[in-house]
């Protein structure tokens, strides 16, 4: 039995680690989309290439995070400083993929959640860059939600998770309207907000809510306190919301039951 055990553990270890390293290069292909769509430029062609420069870069200078370790943070070309956020979402993603696979092991899930995970990331940080967050990549990703609903959560769940996001978004920014000119939340918001009840369903975008709502006040919370901002300096939320979805996929299960125990 001790034996099995081992080799049970060694077989998860193993394949976190192929994960991780799949998840570390699906982050490399991200951070493309990320700097790329933005600026209306395609995230296929030209190859890769320093953005400070244009060098191209060959294989070695793109071996997610390693590269930028080895290479000190600067490119190889031009020895300008190359952004730590590249090796951060290479390394998000990396974790992320790893620890999704710990959960749900060779699965659809699997497979469903790492995509969402993906359009999580690019969604947010693109969010927090610009302030947009772009239709092209919500929309089509809402029917990829539901598609997956058919086989795991169920659909008529996924449809309530995206109308429970739909209607409540729609109710905050009418509200939000009468107290600001330029209104509390955006239309990226309702359709990004949309997507993630369609991946979730309704039990875990209950949760997902409450837990970005959490997460956004705090910091919030903090910004005000430290940047002396009023508190009419608009936070962009896409990232929360991120936070929340996926931190409900990985403990929204407990989080309910934990709840319901409670009465």
């Amino acid at each position: 039995m001790r034996n099995l055990i081992l080799i049970v553990d060694y077989y998860r270890i193993f394949f976190s680690a192929v994960f991780f390293a799949l998840g570390a290069t699906l982050g490399s292909f991200l951070n493309v989309v990320i700097y790329r769509l933005p600026k209306g430029e395609s995230i296929v062609y030209p190859p890769s290439h320093c953005p400070h420069c244009g060098h191209k870069l060959v294989a070695s200078d793109l071996i997610p995070i390693f590269s930028y370790i080895y290479l000190k943070g600067r490119c190889r070309y031009c020895n300008e400083k190359i952004s730590i956020i590249y090796p951060l979402i290479e390394a998000i993603t990396g974790i992320t993929t790893a620890l999704l696979f710990l959960k749900f092991g060779f699965s659809l899930d699997l497979l469903k959640y790492i995509i969402f995970a993906c359009i999580l990331i690019v969604i947010a940080m693109i969010d927090l860059n610009t302030g947009y967050v772009y239709d092209a990549i919500v929309i089509p990703s809402i029917f990829v939600g539901l598609a997956f609903s058919f086989f795991t959560i169920g659909f008529r769940e996924a449809i309530f998770g995206a109308i429970f996001y739909g209607v409540l978004f729609v109710l905050i920014i009418l509200i939000s309207k009468l107290f600001y000119k330029e209104g509390g939340m955006g239309e990226g918001d309702l359709t990004a907000g949309i997507m993630i009840g369609a991946f979730l369903g309704l039990k875990l975008s209950i949760v997902s809510f409450i837990l970005s709502f959490i997460f956004g006040s705090l910091v919030g919370i903090l910004i005000m306190l430290f940047e002396k901002k009023d508190g009419k300096t608009q936070i962009p939320f896409v990232p929360y919301l991120a936070l929340g979805a996926i931190v409900s996929v990985f403990l929204g299960g407990k989080l309910v039951s934990f709840y319901l125990q409670l009465f």
